[in-house]
């Protein structure tokens, strides 16, 4: 969503056009107060703009703002009914931060998992926002991330896992991961992020938003539009989850 929707007007006109039964999205706010920006009321403008019937909230902070204190985490929307939701989180638990560089690496995240009731039965969606850091390589921290994801998404018969991971394609820690299922766009890009916003040349050669699925969900169709709606590129992906 980039900081809770920095182009929220085309962020809702891209979603609205692509209609997805499932919605996995990062950097989602749940304020309320109408006398605040859209940006930092997400999940009220997504709701109300949006025609899905089931949704879960997965806060991994509460960030102190100029106006008040906000939580900010991670959100899924769906069409099909959610039977079961857990959250969890990687080094640092929930706690206080505030948007600014010295808070960036200490920024709780965390797993979210939605067990959704589609036709061929139940479905795990985990959705998450890796550990920040100033480089998209291995770390001690992240190893223990892709740990811990790969250890959950091996609890779950039928998955699909997506998000901003924060760590590059070809890494140990998405190794770790890659362990428990396909990485569906393996390879087939050469960026993950809106260069339109980011800057820095490294940005064009990093791969950083990632979907993986078990074996027994069989990937349709796939792509990743070079549009303007956030700092990082959508991943869009049609599935069939087999009986």
């Amino acid at each position: 969503m980039w900081q809770g929707g920095n182009n929220m007007d085309d962020i809702l006109a891209f979603i609205k056009k692509e209609d997805p039964d499932v919605l996995a999205l990062q950097e989602v706010y749940d304020g309320h107060d109408l006398s605040w920006e859209r940006k930092f009321r997400s999940m009220d403008v997504l709701r109300d703009a949006l025609d899905y019937s089931h949704e879960h909230f997965a806060p991994a902070f509460l960030e102190r703002t100029e106006f008040g204190k906000v939580e900010q985490g991670n959100a899924v929307f769906s069409r099909h009914p959610i039977d079961n939701t857990s959250v969890v989180f990687f080094d640092q638990p929930y706690g206080e931060r505030e948007d600014a560089p010295g808070y960036y690496k200490t920024t709780p995240r965390n797993l979210q998992r939605v067990d959704i009731l589609v036709p061929e039965g139940p479905l795990s969606i985990f959705n998450t926002q890796g550990i920040w850091g100033t480089h998209g390589d291995d770390s001690d921290r992240r190893l223990a991330m892709g740990r811990t994801i790969a250890r959950e998404i091996s609890k779950t018969d039928k998955y699909i896992l997506g998000g901003d991971f924060n760590v590059k394609e070809g890494t140990k820690t998405v190794g770790l991961i890659e362990e428990f299922g396909e990485n569906v766009f393996s390879g087939s890009l050469k960026s993950s992020f809106n260069l339109r916003e980011k800057k820095d040349p490294g940005f064009a050669v990093a791969v950083v938003d990632m979907v993986f699925s078990s074996s027994n969900v069989k990937v349709i169709e796939k792509s990743c539009p070079d549009i303007d709606v956030s700092d990082h590129l959508p991943l869009i992906v049609t599935f069939e989850a087999v009986s």
